[in-house]
């Protein structure tokens, strides 16, 4: 019996298998932050995939908040009304939960779309603006310095975090996750490379790690009782010589997101530093995972170059993790859970309108919604 494609619990959300297609932003939106038909094929698409939960892309709880200006954003309402409206045409064709990356990008915000060079904008350019983080350092070299954060500023990032949140619960998303990973906003205070802070958010990891826990608090304080909550983390800075955020840090803010309420920990890395060390490699990211779940009871999802069905299976069957989140594997192929259900002998459900499709010897792999 294949361990991918059993139930799993995050919290009072179950799912029916262990595939969780992890967000990944598409740059489609407009200059307002809103969505556009592009971002409805792909969540119809990502809807019948048959994973287990789809987490649409980071999603800004400001407009400074953006990685880019064609970002999707929840901090007003007319932005939660389209998004509650593709939600609930999406839902007509598919019962699979979706939940919503809420965000903030700091100092690596206002950038241009990747497939249009990756770089800064200037913030006197119609589509820039100035960046924020933890202390005054960039990014890249040439960038612009941007600005440290007031206590009343952070104060702010958190009420919006909070806002975004009940937008996000009134949209019909299932589930939220807290982006505190790859360099952006949250990360950016966890990390001593980037955070020089003197005040309650700087210095020790106890204050480092204060704006993540008090965003998780503030989030939980307005969704409804019970209501699913995870946090995606860079387990490691790759900048271990240096004294970068590492997996001694990340086992003790996950523990802390536990005793908090957080229902699972997304392990991802890197992000951070422009000189990161990346050792590239299938699985690389696993080991993340594997020490952050032997100090907590929570789920824990892996991801990072995960490709093949018994690859997945195998980190299940190993205990390294209790799920696997899945980005551009599922963009290369969108059916990657039904091809896995062949490859492992397993049922997955899919929409009755596909049931024809199969091959003959793959049939009774195959059942419809219920």
């Amino acid at each position: 019996m294949s361990l991918l494609f059993q139930p799993i619990q995050f919290g009072t959300l179950k799912l029916k298998n262990k595939i969780v297609i992890a967000p990944m932003c598409q740059y489609s939106a407009n200059e307002q932050g809103e969505v556009s038909y592009w971002h409805e094929q792909q969540w119809a698409n990502y809807a019948l995939s048959g994973a287990g939960l789809c987490i649409v892309e980071a999603t800004a709880v400001q407009a400074q908040g953006r990685i880019s200006y064609a970002d999707i954003g929840l901090w007003n309402d007319l932005q939660r009304a389209q998004l509650k409206a593709i939600l609930q045409k999406v839902k007509t064709i598919s019962p699979m939960p979706f939940g919503v990356q809420l965000a903030h990008a700091g100092r690596k915000a206002s950038t241009d779309k990747p497939w249009l060079g990756k770089g800064q904008i200037a913030q006197d350019h119609a589509l820039g603006w100035q960046t924020v983080s933890a202390s005054e350092i960039a990014f890249n070299q040439g960038d612009i310095l941007p600005h440290a954060l007031t206590i009343d500023e952070i104060q702010q990032v958190i009420a919006d975090f909070a806002t975004a949140a009940k937008r996000a619960v009134d949209a019909g998303f299932d589930l939220i996750e807290i982006h505190a990973a790859h360099g952006y906003l949250l990360h950016q205070f966890m990390s001593p490379l980037s955070n020089l802070r003197t005040d309650e958010y700087g210095g020790g990891f106890e204050n480092r790690i204060r704006l993540s826990l008090e965003v998780f608090s503030a989030i939980k304080a307005v969704v409804p009782e019970d209501y699913p909550i995870g946090v995606r983390i860079s387990a490691s800075d790759w900048m271990d010589e240096e004294g970068g955020w590492n997996i001694e840090s990340s086992v003790g803010i996950s523990k802390a997101l536990e005793q908090l309420g957080a229902v699972y920990i997304h392990a991802s890395s890197g992000g951070l530093h422009a000189q990161q060390k990346i050792k590239l490699g299938a699985n690389y990211q696993v080991p993340f995972a594997n020490q952050i779940k032997k100090h907590v009871n929570i789920p824990v999802i892996a991801v990072g170059l995960i490709t093949e069905p018994q690859q997945a299976e195998d980190i299940l069957h190993n205990h390294q993790a209790d799920a696997i989140g899945l980005a551009r594997a599922i963009l290369y192929d969108p059916r990657w859970p039904w091809h896995a259900a062949a490859a492992l002998g397993e049922k997955v459900e899919i929409a009755p309108q596909y049931l024809r499709c199969q091959p003959h010897a793959f049939k009774e792999l195959f059942t419809q919604f219920q």
